[in-house]
């Protein structure tokens, strides 16, 4: 098995909150998930429409951080409501994405512990993260984040040609 190269160190991350000039950094780095990954379960790439209604849903009570180097926004995370009827108010879904090429800089570890806090300062007392079950990198991410696995859903998604299976972990906050 061929050893890949340590990549390059980024320069520092600023974690800020999402803006509305983001909207389209956002939505290319969650599109090339969305065609080249598992680690969305959708199907078509986000419109730019779609992406400023997403921003708008994540200016208020639904926080979301975003990572910037140089000036360019090369990863974010956000919450979102986990169901929509009123006893879970509380409760949130996290995702986190962070620009293929920005990978392996401890990105994902800065966003998602911004977004904890920022999820504890509105209000949310349980965030659970659904991940595709082979998606080892993100898992490892949120347990080094103090999440718990709690469940595992078999074959909830299907994508690529074959049934995907989501891991549940939860944090409370």
């Amino acid at each position: 098995m061929a050893v890949r190269p340590p990549r390059p160190a980024l320069p520092r991350a600023t974690i800020r909150p999402l803006g509305r000039a983001d909207a389209e950094s956002v939505r290319r780095i969650y599109n090339a998930e969305v065609l080249g990954s598992t680690a969305t379960f959708d199907l078509r790439p986000r419109t730019p429409e779609e992406q400023e209604r997403w921003v708008q849903d994540h200016l208020g009570a639904y926080p979301a951080v975003v990572a910037e180097v140089a000036g360019r926004v090369v990863g974010f995370a956000s919450v979102s409501p986990y169901r929509r009827r009123p006893a879970y108010a509380t409760t949130v879904e996290d995702s986190v994405y962070v620009d293929a090429e920005a990978r392996g800089q401890g990105l994902g570890r800065q966003l998602l512990a911004e977004l904890l806090v920022q999820a504890a300062r509105h209000g949310f007392h349980t965030v659970l993260a659904r991940i595709e079950a082979t998606n080892q990198a993100s898992i490892a991410l949120h347990q080094g984040c103090g999440f718990e696995p709690v469940g595992l859903e078999r074959e909830v998604g299907r994508k690529f040609g074959r049934w995907l299976d989501v891991c549940v972990l939860q944090r409370l906050l």
